[in-house]
């Protein structure tokens, strides 16, 4: 009887082992008898979970398209960071004789185009909760844009010159491409305010005082190139450091957005709901 016995707790133990092969066993010991439970199956569903965030108007998740446009957002950036880089730094910093500044040299505008395209993108993903500012930054790009491009075809390209020659050796043309730069000091001001990053905090005065200090020529040009470098040196470092935070943080509260979206009546039956909600 006993033979009989273990051969059958063998055969109950094998059947289990095989039945959950791929999951994890769990055995716990109640009333002399041994339970088998697989686990694997609901470890993996809760690892499928989206995580659910608290926000000002309720809960909120993460889906496809906010990581969709947050990768897009800071690809953006370092797009424009790494196209207005390699012409500034091209025409301050490369000798004369360079073949690779001679190579940039003659894609100056292309590098230009394909900058402000970038800083485009992102200003148009950027999630800002007042929609009148996210507005007047499009707003100042698009008249940078169109600035940057009658300059370049009505004034530096019959005078043989690309547009950031022209601009360097014109400083009033400032005020033309101007407005593209206050969209990007924009831009920084509002990632420094946010998340407290010091390079895009130390950029909302860098990049207008050095196009402040060209058009007004009342910076020397040492001062100008010092600026310049620091400039480009710590857009650089800010684009690079949007891929390390979390993406939740460029998307920001998204009960704010799905608020503001919603028609006049909701808002107040859902502001109504969240206030009855507080006094319990």
């Amino acid at each position: 009887m006993a033979s009989v016995a273990l051969s059958a707790s063998l055969i109950s133990s094998s059947t289990c082992r095989l039945k959950s092969a791929a999951a994890v066993l769990s055995f716990k010991h109640r009333n002399g008898s041994v339970k088998c439970k697989a686990v694997g199956e609901s470890s993996r569903t809760s690892l499928e979970e989206p995580t659910v965030f608290k926000g000002v108007y309720g809960t909120w998740t993460l889906d496809q398209s906010d990581v969709r446009e947050v990768i897009l957002y800071r690809s953006g950036l370092v797009t424009a960071a790494s196209a207005f880089v390699i012409a500034a730094s091209s025409e301050a910093f490369l000798q004369n004789e360079s073949l690779l500044k001679e190579i940039i040299h003659q894609n100056l505008d292309l590098l230009c185009a394909i900058g402000a395209g970038g800083l485009g993108l992102s200003l148009l993903l950027i999630h800002i909760y007042v929609t009148e500012i996210k507005r007047t930054l499009q707003a100042l790009w698009a008249l940078g844009v169109i600035g940057s491009f009658a300059t370049y075809t009505t004034l530096a390209r019959p005078a043989g010159e690309n547009l950031i020659q022209y601009v360097i050796d014109n400083p009033t043309a400032v005020w033309f491409v101007g407005p593209l730069f206050a969209a990007l000091t924009g831009l920084v001001f509002k990632e420094g305010l946010c998340y407290g990053k010091l390079e895009a905090g130390v950029l909302t005065f860098i990049i207008p005082a050095v196009l402040l200090g060209h058009l007004t020529g009342l910076m020397d040009n040492g001062v100008k190139l010092a600026l310049l470098g620091t400039w480009m040196t710590l857009f650089v470092i800010f684009a690079g450091r949007k891929f390390t935070q979390p993406v939740k943080d460029d998307v920001g509260d998204k009960s704010v957005f799905m608020f503001n979206a919603l028609p006049e009546d909701e808002k107040k039956a859902l502001i109504e709901k969240l206030e009855q909600q507080d006094l319990y």
